[in-house]
Protein backbone atom coordinates (compact mmCIF):
# COMPACT_ATOMS: atom_id res chain seq x y z
CA UNK A 1 0.00 0.00 0.00
CA UNK A 2 1.41 3.55 -0.88
CA UNK A 3 2.05 5.84 2.30
CA UNK A 4 2.70 8.88 -0.40
CA UNK A 5 -0.56 10.62 -0.30
CA UNK A 6 -1.92 13.27 -1.42
CA UNK A 7 0.18 13.10 -5.09
CA UNK A 8 -0.73 15.33 -8.40
CA UNK A 9 -0.37 14.31 -11.41
CA UNK A 10 1.31 16.94 -13.88
CA UNK A 11 1.23 16.33 -17.80
CA UNK A 12 3.33 18.26 -19.66
CA UNK A 13 2.53 18.06 -23.61
CA UNK A 14 5.60 20.04 -25.24
CA UNK A 15 6.92 20.05 -28.52
CA UNK A 16 8.84 16.79 -29.07
CA UNK A 17 7.69 14.27 -26.09
CA UNK A 18 5.04 14.32 -23.37
CA UNK A 19 6.24 14.13 -19.91
CA UNK A 20 3.76 12.75 -17.01
CA UNK A 21 4.98 13.76 -13.16
CA UNK A 22 3.97 12.86 -10.02
CA UNK A 23 4.68 15.46 -6.82
CA UNK A 24 3.59 15.18 -3.95
CA UNK A 25 1.36 18.03 -1.89
CA UNK A 26 4.85 19.77 -1.09
CA UNK A 27 6.10 19.94 -4.67
CA UNK A 28 8.70 16.81 -4.43
CA UNK A 29 8.84 15.16 -7.86
CA UNK A 30 8.29 11.57 -7.09
CA UNK A 31 8.81 10.08 -10.66
CA UNK A 32 8.63 11.11 -14.24
CA UNK A 33 8.11 9.38 -17.51
CA UNK A 34 8.52 10.98 -21.12
CA UNK A 35 7.71 9.69 -24.75
CA UNK A 36 9.22 11.24 -27.52
CA UNK A 37 6.88 11.71 -31.05
CA UNK A 38 7.76 12.94 -34.08
CA UNK A 39 6.99 16.27 -35.81
CA UNK A 40 6.28 17.12 -39.74
CA UNK A 41 8.16 19.90 -41.58
CA UNK A 42 5.91 19.48 -45.30
CA UNK A 43 7.04 23.06 -46.24
CA UNK A 44 9.58 25.61 -45.15
CA UNK A 45 8.43 27.09 -42.01
CA UNK A 46 5.65 24.86 -41.65
CA UNK A 47 5.06 22.52 -38.92
CA UNK A 48 2.52 19.85 -38.04
CA UNK A 49 1.98 16.64 -35.48
CA UNK A 50 -0.56 13.92 -34.77
CA UNK A 51 -2.32 14.46 -32.52
CA UNK A 52 -3.68 11.21 -31.22
CA UNK A 53 0.45 10.82 -30.47
CA UNK A 54 0.25 13.19 -27.83
CA UNK A 55 -2.97 10.82 -26.21
CA UNK A 56 -1.17 7.81 -26.91
CA UNK A 57 1.76 9.39 -24.91
CA UNK A 58 0.06 10.35 -22.25
CA UNK A 59 -1.58 6.47 -22.01
CA UNK A 60 2.35 5.35 -22.10
CA UNK A 61 3.73 7.66 -19.46
CA UNK A 62 1.18 8.53 -16.52
CA UNK A 63 1.38 4.19 -15.93
CA UNK A 64 4.90 4.19 -15.82
CA UNK A 65 5.25 7.15 -13.59
CA UNK A 66 2.73 5.79 -11.02
CA UNK A 67 4.15 2.52 -11.33
CA UNK A 68 7.96 4.25 -10.81
CA UNK A 69 6.44 6.52 -7.76
CA UNK A 70 5.01 3.64 -6.04
CA UNK A 71 1.19 5.45 -6.16
CA UNK A 72 -2.13 4.23 -6.67
CA UNK A 73 -5.14 5.47 -8.71
CA UNK A 74 -6.66 6.22 -5.17
CA UNK A 75 -3.79 8.43 -4.11
CA UNK A 76 -3.59 10.79 -7.15
CA UNK A 77 -6.55 13.35 -6.15
CA UNK A 78 -6.13 15.84 -8.98
CA UNK A 79 -4.39 16.66 -12.62
CA UNK A 80 -3.99 19.29 -15.08
CA UNK A 81 -2.49 19.61 -18.57
CA UNK A 82 -0.11 22.04 -20.28
CA UNK A 83 0.51 21.98 -23.95
CA UNK A 84 2.58 24.31 -26.43
CA UNK A 85 0.86 27.32 -27.44
CA UNK A 86 -0.55 28.15 -30.37
CA UNK A 87 -0.86 24.94 -31.69
CA UNK A 88 -4.15 24.29 -33.72
CA UNK A 89 -6.26 21.57 -33.68
CA UNK A 90 -9.68 20.86 -35.70
CA UNK A 91 -11.87 18.65 -34.72
CA UNK A 92 -15.55 17.51 -34.72
CA UNK A 93 -17.10 17.75 -31.23
CA UNK A 94 -16.28 14.47 -30.32
CA UNK A 95 -12.77 14.96 -30.78
CA UNK A 96 -11.54 13.38 -34.12
CA UNK A 97 -9.20 15.66 -35.69
CA UNK A 98 -9.82 16.86 -39.36
CA UNK A 99 -6.31 18.00 -40.59
CA UNK A 100 -2.59 17.57 -39.29
CA UNK A 101 -2.02 19.64 -35.85
CA UNK A 102 -1.05 23.01 -37.00
CA UNK A 103 1.96 23.28 -34.31
CA UNK A 104 2.94 26.63 -32.71
CA UNK A 105 6.09 27.15 -34.61
CA UNK A 106 4.32 27.01 -38.18
CA UNK A 107 5.01 30.03 -39.72
CA UNK A 108 2.22 29.77 -42.92
CA UNK A 109 0.10 32.13 -41.96
CA UNK A 110 2.17 34.91 -42.29
CA UNK A 111 0.15 36.93 -44.82
CA UNK A 112 -3.08 36.59 -42.63
CA UNK A 113 -1.44 37.77 -39.26
CA UNK A 114 -0.46 41.16 -41.99
CA UNK A 115 -4.11 41.23 -42.45
CA UNK A 116 -5.09 41.24 -38.90
CA UNK A 117 -2.41 43.68 -38.10
CA UNK A 118 -3.40 46.46 -40.75
CA UNK A 119 -6.23 46.57 -39.28
CA UNK A 120 -5.60 48.66 -36.44
CA UNK A 121 -8.13 47.39 -34.13
CA UNK A 122 -7.78 48.73 -31.02
CA UNK A 123 -7.98 45.22 -29.49
CA UNK A 124 -4.30 44.30 -31.02
CA UNK A 125 -3.16 46.74 -27.89
CA UNK A 126 -2.86 43.97 -26.24
CA UNK A 127 0.24 42.20 -28.65
CA UNK A 128 1.48 45.38 -29.15
CA UNK A 129 -0.14 45.86 -32.09
CA UNK A 130 1.16 43.30 -34.23
CA UNK A 131 -0.30 39.82 -34.93
CA UNK A 132 1.68 36.79 -34.54
CA UNK A 133 1.40 34.10 -37.76
CA UNK A 134 1.85 31.74 -34.55
CA UNK A 135 -1.60 32.96 -32.91
CA UNK A 136 -5.23 31.64 -33.77
CA UNK A 137 -7.16 33.88 -36.05
CA UNK A 138 -4.27 34.15 -38.73
CA UNK A 139 -3.83 29.79 -38.61
CA UNK A 140 -7.80 30.14 -39.27
CA UNK A 141 -7.96 32.13 -41.93
CA UNK A 142 -5.14 30.29 -43.40
CA UNK A 143 -7.35 27.24 -43.32
CA UNK A 144 -10.42 28.82 -44.65
CA UNK A 145 -8.70 29.91 -47.44
CA UNK A 146 -6.49 27.03 -47.98
CA UNK A 147 -8.68 23.98 -46.74
CA UNK A 148 -11.83 25.23 -47.41
CA UNK A 149 -13.71 22.24 -46.75
CA UNK A 150 -11.63 21.07 -44.04
CA UNK A 151 -12.84 24.64 -42.78
CA UNK A 152 -15.95 23.86 -42.86
CA UNK A 153 -16.61 20.60 -41.77
CA UNK A 154 -14.91 21.54 -38.52
CA UNK A 155 -17.05 21.96 -35.61
CA UNK A 156 -14.14 23.53 -33.25
CA UNK A 157 -11.04 25.02 -33.98
CA UNK A 158 -9.16 25.21 -30.22
CA UNK A 159 -5.73 24.21 -28.96
CA UNK A 160 -3.93 20.83 -28.25
CA UNK A 161 -4.23 22.07 -24.58
CA UNK A 162 -8.26 22.04 -25.28
CA UNK A 163 -8.18 18.38 -27.22
CA UNK A 164 -6.72 16.96 -24.51
CA UNK A 165 -8.81 18.60 -21.97
CA UNK A 166 -11.57 17.11 -23.41
CA UNK A 167 -10.10 14.02 -23.69
CA UNK A 168 -9.57 14.20 -20.00
CA UNK A 169 -13.02 14.97 -18.82
CA UNK A 170 -15.27 15.16 -21.91
CA UNK A 171 -15.96 18.81 -21.93
CA UNK A 172 -15.37 21.11 -23.89
CA UNK A 173 -13.80 24.88 -22.54
CA UNK A 174 -11.10 27.44 -23.59
CA UNK A 175 -8.26 27.81 -21.42
CA UNK A 176 -8.35 31.53 -20.07
CA UNK A 177 -4.31 31.44 -20.55
CA UNK A 178 -4.24 30.47 -24.25
CA UNK A 179 -7.35 32.74 -25.32
CA UNK A 180 -5.66 35.63 -23.96
CA UNK A 181 -2.31 35.38 -25.18
CA UNK A 182 -2.76 33.58 -28.60
CA UNK A 183 -6.71 34.33 -29.54
CA UNK A 184 -6.82 38.12 -28.91
CA UNK A 185 -9.13 37.51 -25.70
CA UNK A 186 -9.16 40.62 -23.02
CA UNK A 187 -11.00 39.93 -19.93
CA UNK A 188 -10.70 43.78 -18.90
CA UNK A 189 -11.91 44.81 -22.23
CA UNK A 190 -15.23 42.39 -23.43
CA UNK A 191 -13.47 39.50 -23.51
CA UNK A 192 -13.73 37.56 -27.02
CA UNK A 193 -12.61 39.82 -29.67
CA UNK A 194 -15.67 39.99 -31.55
CA UNK A 195 -15.34 43.20 -32.89
CA UNK A 196 -12.03 42.19 -34.56
CA UNK A 197 -13.31 39.40 -36.09
CA UNK A 198 -16.42 41.53 -37.24
CA UNK A 199 -13.43 43.69 -39.21
CA UNK A 200 -11.45 40.83 -40.78
CA UNK A 201 -15.01 39.65 -42.19
CA UNK A 202 -14.86 36.56 -40.09
CA UNK A 203 -17.34 36.56 -37.39
CA UNK A 204 -18.55 32.69 -37.58
CA UNK A 205 -14.56 31.56 -36.17
CA UNK A 206 -16.38 32.67 -32.89
CA UNK A 207 -19.08 29.68 -33.55
CA UNK A 208 -16.17 27.50 -33.74
CA UNK A 209 -14.29 28.34 -30.42
CA UNK A 210 -15.99 27.11 -27.20
CA UNK A 211 -18.50 29.27 -24.82
CA UNK A 212 -16.83 28.17 -21.47
CA UNK A 213 -12.96 29.81 -20.58
CA UNK A 214 -11.95 29.03 -17.75
CA UNK A 215 -8.45 30.23 -15.71
CA UNK A 216 -5.34 28.24 -15.05
CA UNK A 217 -5.67 26.21 -11.57
CA UNK A 218 -9.98 26.46 -12.10
CA UNK A 219 -11.78 23.25 -11.41
CA UNK A 220 -12.62 22.03 -14.54
CA UNK A 221 -14.32 18.81 -14.25
CA UNK A 222 -13.85 15.18 -13.40
CA UNK A 223 -12.20 12.58 -14.86
CA UNK A 224 -14.16 10.16 -17.80
CA UNK A 225 -14.53 6.55 -16.88
CA UNK A 226 -13.29 6.06 -20.86
CA UNK A 227 -10.22 8.53 -19.94
CA UNK A 228 -9.44 6.71 -16.30
CA UNK A 229 -9.46 3.39 -18.18
CA UNK A 230 -7.00 4.48 -20.51
CA UNK A 231 -4.46 6.29 -18.24
CA UNK A 232 -4.79 3.77 -14.97
CA UNK A 233 -6.62 6.78 -12.90
CA UNK A 234 -9.61 6.92 -10.89
CA UNK A 235 -13.13 8.10 -12.42
CA UNK A 236 -13.94 11.41 -10.93
CA UNK A 237 -10.46 12.41 -10.13
CA UNK A 238 -10.35 16.73 -10.19
CA UNK A 239 -9.01 18.07 -13.56
CA UNK A 240 -8.07 21.36 -13.10
CA UNK A 241 -7.68 23.99 -16.23
CA UNK A 242 -4.59 23.90 -17.56
CA UNK A 243 -2.79 26.35 -20.11
CA UNK A 244 0.60 27.27 -21.64
CA UNK A 245 3.45 25.17 -21.29
CA UNK A 246 5.83 28.90 -20.53
CA UNK A 247 2.99 29.93 -18.41
CA UNK A 248 2.64 26.64 -16.44
CA UNK A 249 7.11 27.06 -15.78
CA UNK A 250 6.20 30.51 -14.44
CA UNK A 251 4.38 28.75 -12.01
CA UNK A 252 6.64 25.69 -11.35
CA UNK A 253 9.24 28.65 -11.11
CA UNK A 254 7.47 30.52 -8.14
CA UNK A 255 7.01 33.28 -10.97
CA UNK A 256 3.91 34.52 -8.84
CA UNK A 257 4.64 37.99 -7.34
CA UNK A 258 4.63 41.21 -9.83
CA UNK A 259 8.33 41.89 -11.11
CA UNK A 260 9.97 38.53 -11.32
CA UNK A 261 10.80 37.06 -14.40
CA UNK A 262 10.85 33.41 -15.88
CA UNK A 263 13.12 32.09 -18.67
CA UNK A 264 11.84 29.00 -19.97
CA UNK A 265 14.87 26.76 -22.36
CA UNK A 266 13.30 24.35 -24.03
CA UNK A 267 12.69 23.98 -28.00
CA UNK A 268 12.19 27.58 -27.78
CA UNK A 269 12.95 30.05 -25.28
CA UNK A 270 10.23 32.12 -23.57
CA UNK A 271 10.98 35.30 -20.96
CA UNK A 272 8.19 36.33 -19.31
CA UNK A 273 7.62 39.25 -16.86
CA UNK A 274 4.77 39.36 -14.83
CA UNK A 275 3.47 42.89 -14.08
CA UNK A 276 1.31 44.84 -11.60
CA UNK A 277 0.31 47.15 -14.37
CA UNK A 278 0.04 46.77 -17.82
CA UNK A 279 3.07 47.69 -20.51
CA UNK A 280 1.82 48.92 -23.73
CA UNK A 281 5.03 50.39 -25.09
CA UNK A 282 7.18 47.45 -25.98
CA UNK A 283 7.81 45.06 -29.20
CA UNK A 284 7.09 42.04 -27.56
CA UNK A 285 3.83 39.98 -26.89
CA UNK A 286 1.22 41.21 -24.47
CA UNK A 287 0.65 43.25 -22.23
CA UNK A 288 -1.54 39.95 -21.14
CA UNK A 289 -4.51 40.52 -18.39
CA UNK A 290 -5.09 38.19 -16.24
CA UNK A 291 -3.30 35.64 -18.28
CA UNK A 292 -1.88 33.66 -15.31
CA UNK A 293 -2.49 34.96 -11.82
CA UNK A 294 -6.08 37.36 -11.43
CA UNK A 295 -5.29 40.76 -11.27
CA UNK A 296 -1.78 40.60 -12.78
CA UNK A 297 0.06 41.40 -16.23
CA UNK A 298 2.37 39.34 -18.63
CA UNK A 299 5.01 40.64 -20.88
CA UNK A 300 5.98 37.72 -23.37
CA UNK A 301 9.00 37.76 -25.10
CA UNK A 302 9.79 34.66 -27.26
CA UNK A 303 12.65 33.12 -29.37
CA UNK A 304 11.05 30.64 -31.68
CA UNK A 305 13.93 28.32 -32.06
CA UNK A 306 16.89 27.85 -29.28
CA UNK A 307 16.67 23.95 -28.32
CA UNK A 308 15.49 23.56 -31.78
CA UNK A 309 18.87 24.49 -33.42
CA UNK A 310 20.98 22.79 -30.87
CA UNK A 311 19.28 19.31 -32.24
CA UNK A 312 19.13 20.69 -35.60
CA UNK A 313 23.27 21.05 -35.38
CA UNK A 314 23.85 17.43 -33.37
CA UNK A 315 21.37 16.20 -36.19
CA UNK A 316 22.95 17.55 -39.22
CA UNK A 317 26.98 17.87 -38.47
CA UNK A 318 27.44 15.75 -35.12
CA UNK A 319 27.66 12.16 -36.31
CA UNK A 320 31.31 11.49 -35.66
CA UNK A 321 30.30 12.73 -31.98
CA UNK A 322 27.49 11.06 -31.97
CA UNK A 323 29.49 7.05 -32.53
CA UNK A 324 32.07 8.60 -30.00
CA UNK A 325 29.34 9.35 -27.38
CA UNK A 326 27.98 6.02 -27.83
CA UNK A 327 31.01 4.20 -27.94
CA UNK A 328 31.93 5.88 -24.38
CA UNK A 329 27.79 4.92 -23.33
CA UNK A 330 27.37 9.28 -22.97
CA UNK A 331 25.06 11.67 -23.93
CA UNK A 332 26.06 12.80 -27.81
CA UNK A 333 24.89 16.59 -26.00
CA UNK A 334 27.42 16.04 -23.23
CA UNK A 335 30.16 15.40 -25.23
CA UNK A 336 29.16 17.88 -27.67
CA UNK A 337 28.93 20.33 -24.74
CA UNK A 338 32.38 19.67 -23.48
CA UNK A 339 33.25 20.91 -27.05
CA UNK A 340 31.95 24.34 -26.77
CA UNK A 341 32.93 24.60 -23.17
CA UNK A 342 36.65 23.98 -24.60
CA UNK A 343 36.31 26.84 -27.29
CA UNK A 344 36.90 30.59 -25.33
CA UNK A 345 33.82 32.77 -25.61
CA UNK A 346 33.28 34.54 -28.93
CA UNK A 347 33.83 31.18 -30.65
CA UNK A 348 36.82 33.26 -32.60
CA UNK A 349 35.05 35.82 -34.77
CA UNK A 350 31.56 33.55 -35.30
CA UNK A 351 28.58 35.49 -34.92
CA UNK A 352 25.00 33.51 -35.33
CA UNK A 353 21.76 34.43 -35.41
CA UNK A 354 18.90 32.32 -34.08
CA UNK A 355 16.13 32.93 -36.39
CA UNK A 356 15.61 29.40 -37.93
CA UNK A 357 11.97 29.90 -37.55
CA UNK A 358 11.84 33.63 -38.17
CA UNK A 359 12.16 35.92 -35.04
CA UNK A 360 9.08 36.12 -32.63
CA UNK A 361 9.88 38.93 -30.89
CA UNK A 362 11.32 41.73 -30.34
CA UNK A 363 11.87 42.10 -33.93
CA UNK A 364 8.32 40.43 -35.36
CA UNK A 365 9.32 39.00 -38.73
CA UNK A 366 8.64 35.83 -39.56
CA UNK A 367 10.54 35.94 -42.52
CA UNK A 368 13.82 36.30 -40.94
CA UNK A 369 16.14 32.93 -41.31
CA UNK A 370 18.97 31.87 -39.56
CA UNK A 371 22.62 32.65 -40.36
CA UNK A 372 26.03 32.24 -39.35
CA UNK A 373 29.21 34.40 -40.16
CA UNK A 374 32.11 34.36 -39.69
CA UNK A 375 33.47 30.89 -40.53
CA UNK A 376 37.05 29.41 -41.48
CA UNK A 377 38.72 26.10 -42.06
CA UNK A 378 39.61 26.42 -38.26
CA UNK A 379 36.06 26.15 -36.52
CA UNK A 380 34.70 23.16 -35.83
CA UNK A 381 31.23 21.65 -34.38
CA UNK A 382 32.43 23.13 -30.69
CA UNK A 383 32.99 25.94 -32.13
CA UNK A 384 29.28 26.26 -33.94
CA UNK A 385 27.45 24.85 -30.79
CA UNK A 386 29.24 28.09 -29.40
CA UNK A 387 28.01 30.14 -31.50
CA UNK A 388 24.59 28.36 -31.06
CA UNK A 389 24.52 28.68 -27.19
CA UNK A 390 26.26 32.71 -27.46
CA UNK A 391 23.18 33.83 -30.38
CA UNK A 392 20.53 32.58 -28.36
CA UNK A 393 21.66 33.99 -25.31
CA UNK A 394 22.58 37.26 -27.24
CA UNK A 395 18.76 36.80 -28.87
CA UNK A 396 16.99 36.91 -24.88
CA UNK A 397 19.28 39.39 -24.11
CA UNK A 398 17.63 41.77 -26.94
CA UNK A 399 14.65 40.83 -25.62
CA UNK A 400 15.42 41.61 -21.95
CA UNK A 401 16.55 45.32 -23.55
CA UNK A 402 13.19 45.58 -25.13
CA UNK A 403 11.05 45.23 -21.83
CA UNK A 404 13.57 47.36 -19.82
CA UNK A 405 13.26 50.18 -22.33
CA UNK A 406 9.53 49.37 -21.97
CA UNK A 407 9.84 49.65 -18.28
CA UNK A 408 10.36 46.43 -16.80
CA UNK A 409 13.86 45.98 -15.92
CA UNK A 410 14.39 42.54 -12.92
CA UNK A 411 17.88 42.45 -10.92
CA UNK A 412 17.45 37.87 -11.37
CA UNK A 413 16.09 35.15 -13.80
CA UNK A 414 14.40 32.15 -12.94
CA UNK A 415 15.17 29.49 -15.09
CA UNK A 416 14.12 26.07 -16.32
CA UNK A 417 13.83 23.62 -18.88
CA UNK A 418 16.16 21.37 -21.17
CA UNK A 419 18.35 24.12 -21.33
CA UNK A 420 19.27 24.52 -18.03
CA UNK A 421 20.78 20.77 -18.02
CA UNK A 422 23.93 23.05 -19.70
CA UNK A 423 26.03 24.78 -17.23
CA UNK A 424 28.02 26.01 -19.79
CA UNK A 425 24.67 27.51 -21.34
CA UNK A 426 23.22 28.87 -18.91
CA UNK A 427 26.80 30.92 -17.88
CA UNK A 428 26.40 31.91 -20.96
CA UNK A 429 23.28 33.62 -20.61
CA UNK A 430 23.98 35.22 -17.47
CA UNK A 431 26.92 36.57 -18.38
CA UNK A 432 25.54 38.37 -22.27
CA UNK A 433 22.47 39.41 -20.10
CA UNK A 434 24.91 40.38 -17.11
CA UNK A 435 21.67 38.77 -15.01
CA UNK A 436 22.06 36.58 -12.17
CA UNK A 437 19.93 33.34 -12.66
CA UNK A 438 18.08 31.22 -9.93
CA UNK A 439 17.37 27.45 -10.47
CA UNK A 440 14.72 25.90 -8.39
CA UNK A 441 14.70 22.16 -6.60
CA UNK A 442 13.10 20.43 -9.26
CA UNK A 443 14.01 20.84 -12.25
CA UNK A 444 10.86 19.64 -14.54
CA UNK A 445 9.12 23.45 -13.39
CA UNK A 446 6.71 23.09 -16.45
CA UNK A 447 5.65 19.63 -14.97
CA UNK A 448 5.35 21.31 -11.71
CA UNK A 449 4.17 23.95 -12.45
CA UNK A 450 1.02 21.93 -13.91
CA UNK A 451 0.80 19.87 -10.75
CA UNK A 452 0.72 23.47 -8.96
CA UNK A 453 -2.52 24.04 -11.47
CA UNK A 454 -4.05 20.35 -10.12
CA UNK A 455 -3.42 21.19 -6.15
CA UNK A 456 -5.18 24.57 -6.65
CA UNK A 457 -8.33 22.59 -8.68
CA UNK A 458 -8.33 19.90 -6.14
CA UNK A 459 -8.49 22.74 -3.39
CA UNK A 460 -5.07 21.47 -1.24
CA UNK A 461 -4.30 25.06 -1.31
CA UNK A 462 -6.22 28.77 -1.48
CA UNK A 463 -5.01 29.35 -5.35
CA UNK A 464 -2.08 28.90 -7.71
CA UNK A 465 -0.03 31.56 -5.77
CA UNK A 466 -0.43 29.67 -1.93
CA UNK A 467 0.14 26.32 -4.21
CA UNK A 468 3.21 27.73 -5.91
CA UNK A 469 4.98 29.36 -3.19
CA UNK A 470 4.56 25.91 -0.94
CA UNK A 471 5.21 23.68 -3.92
CA UNK A 472 8.64 25.53 -5.37
CA UNK A 473 11.96 25.98 -3.53
CA UNK A 474 15.37 27.83 -5.08
CA UNK A 475 18.38 25.96 -4.82
CA UNK A 476 21.09 27.45 -6.70
CA UNK A 477 22.59 30.99 -8.25
CA UNK A 478 24.60 31.83 -10.79
CA UNK A 479 26.37 34.96 -11.14
CA UNK A 480 27.61 36.85 -14.22
CA UNK A 481 31.74 36.58 -14.96
CA UNK A 482 32.50 40.22 -15.60
CA UNK A 483 35.32 39.59 -17.90
CA UNK A 484 32.81 37.68 -20.17
CA UNK A 485 30.35 39.77 -19.87
CA UNK A 486 32.63 43.05 -21.22
CA UNK A 487 33.80 40.84 -23.87
CA UNK A 488 29.89 39.82 -24.73
CA UNK A 489 28.79 43.62 -24.58
CA UNK A 490 31.11 43.89 -28.03
CA UNK A 491 29.99 41.13 -29.74
CA UNK A 492 26.14 41.81 -28.70
CA UNK A 493 26.65 45.25 -31.15
CA UNK A 494 27.89 42.50 -34.02
CA UNK A 495 24.53 40.75 -33.47
CA UNK A 496 22.39 43.69 -33.43
CA UNK A 497 23.94 44.78 -36.92
CA UNK A 498 23.91 41.36 -38.57
CA UNK A 499 19.83 41.58 -39.30
CA UNK A 500 19.64 44.74 -40.82
CA UNK A 501 22.64 44.00 -43.18
CA UNK A 502 20.79 40.33 -43.86
CA UNK A 503 17.43 41.57 -44.09
CA UNK A 504 16.94 41.93 -47.08
CA UNK A 505 18.36 39.05 -49.11
CA UNK A 506 16.43 37.01 -46.08
CA UNK A 507 13.28 38.05 -47.16
CA UNK A 508 14.18 37.51 -51.19
CA UNK A 509 14.78 34.31 -49.67
CA UNK A 510 11.49 33.94 -48.42
CA UNK A 511 9.47 35.17 -51.19
CA UNK A 512 11.05 32.12 -52.90
CA UNK A 513 9.44 29.24 -50.27
CA UNK A 514 6.37 27.61 -50.92
CA UNK A 515 3.40 28.42 -49.97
Amino acid sequence: MSTRKPCLLGIDCGTQSLRAVIVDAGGRLLASAAREYPIQYPQIAWAEQDAHDWWRAACETVPRAMAEAGVTADDIVGLSVDGTSCTVVVTTRDGKPLHPVILWMDQRAHREAQQVTDTAHPRLKYVSWAESPEWMIPKAMWLRHNRPDIYEQADLIVEGTDWLMHKLTGQWAASLNNATCKWNYASVDGGWPTELLDVLGFSELRDKWPDTVLAMGEHAGELTTAAAAELGLRPGTAVAQGGIDAYAAMLGLGVVHPGRLALVMGTSTCPLALMSEGIFDSHLWGPYPDALIPGTWVLEGGQTATGAIVTWLADNFGYREQFDAEQQGRSRFELLDEMAAATPPGAEGLVLLDYWQGNRTPLRDPLARGAIWGLSLKHGIGHMLRAVYEGTAMGCRHILEDMAAAGFDTEEVYACGGGTRSDLWLQIHADICRKPILLTQEPEATALGTAVCAAAGAGLYRDLVEASEQMVTVTRRIEPDEGNARLYDTLFDRYLRTYPALMELMHESATDEPH
